[in-house]
């Protein structure tokens, strides 16, 4: 019984701490990383009433909006595989975290190649915008990062720092 104990509690250490890695790994697809790390297709898409797309765009519009669901759903996929691994092994007496490691890696790599091809949609679309087009997108990213660093200093001066 003494042993028991010792091998529980370190399973279930080994639980909270690749729990932690997948849920951080998981937690990558849903994240919305916003315009200052470079979120092309939300600073275009919070524009799309001031566009006033032609046909043309508007195909790559739907194009660029089809692409980002596809890809999203694919990652949502991959993280719930992820955490089917994770059960797997943590079902078994003696977990193989190897292959934990790999299947997080795995959709990890996958999904930030999912992401590259919807921003190139979006790329590709902005690319075809006119100067008028893309002032609009430009004033739609700075007009969110004043708010961004106006919040940013809000919680700053709210934990006292300054910084």
């Amino acid at each position: 019984m003494k042993q028991a104990i010792p091998r529980r509690l370190a399973i279930a250490v080994v639980a909270t701490f690749l729990g932690a890695g997948i849920a951080a790994v998981a937690a990558q697809p849903m994240h919305r990383p916003g315009y200052a790390s470079g979120d092309v297709a939300a600073a275009i898409a919070h524009a799309k009433s001031q566009l006033t797309l032609d046909t043309s765009q508007q195909a790559m519009w739907d194009s660029a909006v089809a692409a980002s669901k596809s890809a999203h759903t694919t990652i949502l996929a991959n993280r719930d595989n992820v955490r089917a691994v994770l059960a797997a092994e943590l079902a078994k007496p003696e977990p193989d975290l190897a292959a934990v490691a790999a299947a997080a890696d795995n959709a990890q790599t996958q999904a930030i190649a999912l992401r590259h091809q919807a921003r190139a949609a979006w790329l590709d679309l902005y690319g075809t915008f006119t100067p008028e087009q893309k002032i609009v997108v430009r004033t739609q990213i700075q007009n969110r990062l004043a708010r961004t660093d106006r919040w940013h200093a809000k919680m700053l001066e709210r934990r006292g720092t300054g910084q």
